[in-house]
């Protein structure tokens, strides 16, 4: 008997052994590096001012091509009426309605409204490109202007998911047909 018990004991300590030993192989939970944020955020911003300054020489050559006389804003928009109206100035809060061509830049047509049928949309605050917003307040009811929305005034990194792609610089050729205001 006292074989027996030291043969099981024996076992039970062996095993016993053995869940320490293994237990005790487990490694330390891995620690990951944490990112810093400025060595992150410096090549990014780089990257970002770079494309920025190549996609404004792309829309000055393209002016230049065309001999468009243009306005350029502090935000990077550039327009130029050509046909001077005679209506009321455009202002945030009127809802503006607009004939239309959007254009890539490579001249390829996104969008066009029929001219009978005028689209129309509230300055400052409807979901259109932060651009038009912008260039519809140059504008007199009348005038027919071209609007060029850098990318970051357009559609930006993702393009508008259907036609116009990533990062494009898009051209409004754009009449101001008429204003109201919602009061």
């Amino acid at each position: 008997m006292f074989k027996k018990f030291n043969f099981y004991f024996g076992k039970f300590i062996f095993i016993i052994f053995l869940i320490c030993k293994f237990s005790s192989c487990v490694e330390e939970p891995v620690q990951l590096k944490t990112l810093d944020e400025n060595k992150l955020r410096e090549p990014l911003i780089l990257a970002n001012k770079t494309a920025a300054e190549a996609e404004s020489e792309q829309i000055d050559a393209f002016v230049k091509r065309h001999g468009w006389d243009v306005i350029k804003t502090g935000t990077g928009l550039r327009y130029f009426i050509y046909r001077k109206g005679e209506g009321e100035k455009a202002m945030p809060g009127q809802v503006a309605r607009v004939n239309f061509e959007i254009l890539l830049i490579s001249g390829v047509i996104c969008y066009s409204t029929e001219k009978k049928c005028p689209q129309e949309f509230l300055i400052g605050e409807s979901e259109v490109e932060s651009g038009l917003h912008e260039g519809i307040t140059y504008m007199r009811v009348g005038d027919k202007a071209k609007i060029i929305l850098p990318s970051h005034l357009a559609h930006g990194l993702a393009g508008d998911l259907n036609k116009i792609p990533p990062r494009s610089t898009i051209i409004y050729d754009i009449e101001l047909v008429g204003l109201k205001d919602l009061k």
